[in-house]
């Protein structure tokens, strides 16, 4: 999936679009230099939306107070799982509002698992929160996160459940998300500790999240979901059974 600020951009680029062409059809034609201070008009109109896009989804990153604490275990903004001496590095970055995300993980996630348990892949998931705005002020990317970050460090056992059934229950881009409630029970229904759980709701790796989010993104991450065999983006089909376990398998030789 392309990020948001893409996404933003090709809208109001279109929108710009239909506006020259209305403002040059159906009417009768002005004289020529008035037509052209119109089109003029309209196309600094267009690069000002453009910017403001490109300005908002920068800003649409997010903030959280407190100190930065990183979940135990983790490698910079990755929630590390694997044996260490699997041969195959997949780094994962995804966010819990990203449709496409869902999509991938419904493809990959039962392989995924089952090349962690025979030592094939030691997978780095990089839980991001660039979509909070698309949850109707309920901030869901960041609280999924955090719920995922919390478990990493207390259940590390159960993140890849947890992470599967956040995904397999994922709500609608521009829904209020799922409640504190609702991310607790998947928890639950995942094997994660009632006590573990319980600590969801106190936010510490919030701020975490939130610099993990920003560093990715000023480290050229262009969207998610993003995904890396050894450090090189896997190009292939990411939302079908097969090609990504392919190429794992292929540079697992």
């Amino acid at each position: 999936m392309v990020g948001k600020k893409q996404r933003e951009q090709s809208r109001e680029m279109r929108k710009g679009r239909a506006a020259v062409a209305a403002a040059q059809s159906g009417r009768p034609r002005w004289p020529a230099i008035a037509g052209m201070v119109v089109v003029v008009g309209l196309l600094i109109a267009i690069v000002f939306t453009i910017v403001r896009a490109a300005n908002n989804g920068s800003s649409a990153q997010p903030t959280a107070s407190g100190p930065v604490v990183a979940p135990s275990g983790a490698a910079g903004g990755a929630l590390v799982s694997g044996k260490d001496g699997a041969p195959v590095k997949l780094e994962v970055y995804a966010d819990y509002m990203c449709p496409y995300c869902g999509r991938f993980e419904r493809a990959n996630g039962a392989e995924i698992a089952r090349l962690l348990g025979e030592g094939t892949v030691r997978q780095y998931l990089y839980p991001l929160a660039f979509l909070d705005e698309m949850s109707n002020g309920t901030r869901y990317s960041t609280r999924a996160a955090n719920a995922a970050a919390t478990v990493y460090d207390r259940a590390p056992d159960q993140l890849i459940a947890f992470n599967s059934a956040l995904f397999a229950h994922q709500p609608a881009e521009g829904s209020a998300g799922l409640s504190d409630e609702q991310i607790a029970d998947l928890a639950r229904q995942s094997g994660v500790p009632s006590p573990v759980v319980d600590t969801f709701t106190r936010h510490v790796f919030e701020p975490w999240v939130a610099a993990s989010t920003q560093q990715a993104f000023a480290a050229g991450l262009q969207g998610t979901p993003t995904v890396k065999i050894n450090g090189t983006v896997f190009e292939g089909d990411l939302y079908t059974v097969g090609p990504l376990t392919q190429a794992i398998t292929a540079a697992a030789k």
